[in-house]
């Protein structure tokens, strides 16, 4: 049993990740969105999602990798969001 480093994780790896992540964001906060109660003449209502469970076609390795570069944040609960998310109030933090 050999204890070797982790492989690296490659810079096309992590762009899609980001891209996929970014995707599965913006779909979860549609479909919060589109629920009823919005009424057909209102302007919408904003979802309030900021943070959502990365896609699991990728290993926990690679979402750590995009947090050391600044791209996500932890967000607690095993969940993510954006790091400069202009939906996100930084009021806490």
């Amino acid at each position: 049993m050999t204890d070797s480093a982790p492989e690296p994780v490659s810079p096309q790896v992590l762009k899609q990740a980001m891209k996929a992540f970014k995707k599965r964001l913006k779909l979860t906060r549609l479909d919060a969105e589109s629920t009823l109660g919005g009424g057909p003449c209102s302007s919408g209502r904003g979802s309030g999602i900021v943070g959502i469970q990365p896609p699991n076609q990728y290993p926990r390795e690679v979402w750590e990798k995009l947090v050391e570069h600044g791209r996500l944040r932890r967000a607690g609960g095993g969940l993510y969001e954006l790091a400069g998310d202009p939906n996100r109030s930084y009021e806490g933090d």
